[in-house]
């Protein structure tokens, strides 16, 4: 007899045996104990986590001799037949091979008679999702309402590819990917029924490549075991399965969080040179990161994939850094994964991303850095902090021009005067009198400091004209409505453009009193302007701009109470409406374009 795979050879034949979805077999043995098994069961899930499987093992509680039975005796001749795959009630199909409409009218006639030999006839399709739209609603009738002695039993990997016609005829079962500590009970329960002993290093590399299938890790130790001898070392597995060595994932780790180009570089073009698939040491670099980030944020130690060799080594680095500098190299690595899938040179696409991720250095959180501003405050002289002036608040100066300075004021900082003393005058600049020392004899003025120029700068204008000179500004930064509304209008633009393309709808602006008044021709035009918050918004534009506490208020023609003239809602009149409509003039500024033509229809009309 041929070779038969470990993924075979030790495939459950009982519920016991099965490795991990422990809720759905407990649903499946409740079910068969209380006599309440569902005619239609689909099972989904990925691969290798069991679907087939529990088909056949409820096949066998259901037709065995001591059943039905939550506990198939696996001695009987169904239970032999059925394990054996020649059992003549179970018809076991490929929904791939057999996808077609005929398939399911042949199918349909066998289940017109009773079972050869067996209690039930039971139907098992795999890969049901690969069927035709006309083969499942050729299997609708018959699904819901079935022969007594026919129980279906389906199995998908793609469950949305499936018609919600047949999901509501079926009671679902999603079957989870196996974790991590039952992969390796079984897994090494599995070496030591064969006489190999497995490292738990080697053990736990291909826990972390079977990603949750007990099939797929099965194969692969298989594959391990044909090529070692026991033990089996990591080594082993890692030059069976073409991984790249952990050694060399780990240095390059370091390297990229401690900042080392030589090292990463170099030990990124070792791993090219063993002939390593770059996207598979992509992944193996991201899920160093990820186990890092993991311990850093803390009791998430259960959610690592890693022996326990490695999980003291990653604790041991993620104490030297920072959650968030981790985080962000993280992030930098994802993006780098998306780039390679469509870049020409990939090599060169990881090179010039590890120095990014490199030059991008150590990240600090904010509270750390306001934790370290209060400390240095801290550290001030008593009373320092508590002479410094108040910043006074700045209006907001006039569009394209800057904030006029107090006559007689030069600029001044007043938080680094407190702090660190007085500053000198820039080069060119009138020393302020009131920084200089004062005179001990009217006769001999203090000495010039040695930056200050030769030449003294007399005041263009007499004293008595200075003194006027605030008054004269603040009557500058006044505007008037009528004169100054265009440039409010380009001053708005640059804020809020449909505002800026309503208020061009204008017939006429006014100021009344304390009033600012807007009058549209059509209401359609400022609709959105008598929105409550969109007119506070422009009242306080008008006050930024105006400098005057203006209400605005909003007259157009009033067609809401029904008031409206008769021809209001002529087609001419709906023409001119979407004409004028803010929309469609905002459009035609935006493209430089003109309303040629417009059609109503006739249920607008």
């Amino acid at each position: 007899m041929s070779y038969l795979v470990l993924a075979r050879k030790f495939r459950p034949q009982t519920f016991d045996q099965v490795v991990g979805q422990k809720p759905i077999v407990k649903t499946l043995q409740n079910s068969l104990k209380r006599d309440r098994v569902a005619h239609a069961l689909l099972f989904s899930g990925v691969r290798g986590v069991g679907k087939t499987t529990l088909a056949r093992i409820m096949a066998k509680a259901l037709n065995c001799k001591q059943g039905p039975t939550p506990t198939p005796c696996d001695t009987c001749q169904s239970c032999r037949e059925i394990s054996a795959g020649s059992a003549l009630d179970l018809l076991e199909i490929d929904g791939a091979s057999n996808r077609g409409i005929q398939e399911v009218r042949e199918l349909k006639d066998k289940l017109k008679f009773m079972p050869t030999s067996s209690r039930y006839k039971i139907v098992i399709i795999d890969e049901v999702h690969m069927l035709t739209n006309e083969a499942f609603n050729a299997l609708l009738k018959t699904l819901e309402e079935p022969p007594a002695h026919v129980y279906f039993m389906f199995a998908t990997t793609e469950l949305h590819k499936i018609p919600v016609t047949i999901l509501s005829r079926c009671q679902r079962f999603e079957l989870q990917r196996v974790s991590s500590a039952d992969l390796s009970n079984h897994f090494s329960a599995v070496a030591k029924s064969e006489g190999i002993d497995l490292e738990p290093a080697a053990l736990s590399l291909i826990v972390r490549e079977a990603e949750g299938s007990v099939r797929d890790g099965l194969s692969l130790l298989d594959q391990v075991l044909s090529y070692g001898e026991s033990p089996i070392s990591d080594q082993d597995v890692v030059e069976v399965l073409g991984l790249v060595k952990r050694d060399v994932i780990i240095a390059i780790t370091k390297a990229l969080l401690a900042g080392d180009r030589p090292t990463a570089i170099e030990m990124l073009s070792e791993a090219f040179d063993f002939g390593m698939d770059i996207k598979r040491f992509v992944t193996d670099l991201l899920e160093c990161f990820r186990s890092l980030l993991l311990i850093k944020i803390g009791g998430c130690e259960h959610l690592l994939n890693v022996s326990e060799t490695e999980t003291a080594l990653f604790k041991t680095l993620a104490g030297e850094y920072s959650a968030e500098s981790i985080h962000a190299k993280l992030n930098q690595l994802m993006q780098t994964a998306d780039d390679i899938r469509y870049s020409l040179q990939p090599r060169l696409t990881l090179e010039t991303a590890f120095i990014s991720i490199i030059a991008s250095g150590d990240v600090v959180a904010v509270d750390t850095l306001l934790a370290k501003l209060d400390s240095a405050l801290q550290t001030l002289p008593a009373g320092q902090l508590d002479q410094a002036q108040p910043i006074e608040p700045e209006t907001a100066p006039e569009p394209g021009k800057s904030k006029p300075e107090p006559a007689g004021e030069p600029k001044k900082n007043r938080l680094v005067e407190t702090v660190m003393g007085p500053q000198p005058p820039l080069p060119g600049e009138p020393p302020n009198i009131d920084d200089q020392p004062a005179m001990t004899d009217a006769k001999t003025p203090p000495a010039a400091p040695s930056h200050q120029p030769a030449f003294r700068l007399e005041p263009a204008t007499p004293p008595a004209e200075q003194a006027e000179e605030p008054e004269l500004e603040s009557e500058k930064t006044k505007r008037d409505v009528r004169k100054d509304w265009p440039e409010f209008i380009s001053f708005l633009k640059k804020e809020k453009g449909w505002m800026a393309q309503c208020l061009q709808q204008t017939s006429l602006v006014k100021e009344v009193d304390r009033d600012l008044i807007l009058e549209f021709d059509d209401p359609n035009d400022c609709f959105m302007l008598r929105k409550k918050e969109n007119r506070r918004t422009l009242t306080e534009f008008v006050l930024d701009f105006f400098q005057k506490e203006l209400s605005v208020r909003i007259i157009s023609p009033d067609n809401a109470n029904g008031n409206a003239s008769e021809n209001s809602n002529t087609p001419q009149k709906r023409r001119q409406q979407l004409a004028h409509h803010q929309v469609v003039r905002m459009t035609e500024e935006i493209f430089n374009g003109k309303v040629g033509d417009i059609r109503i229809s006739e249920s607008n009309k």
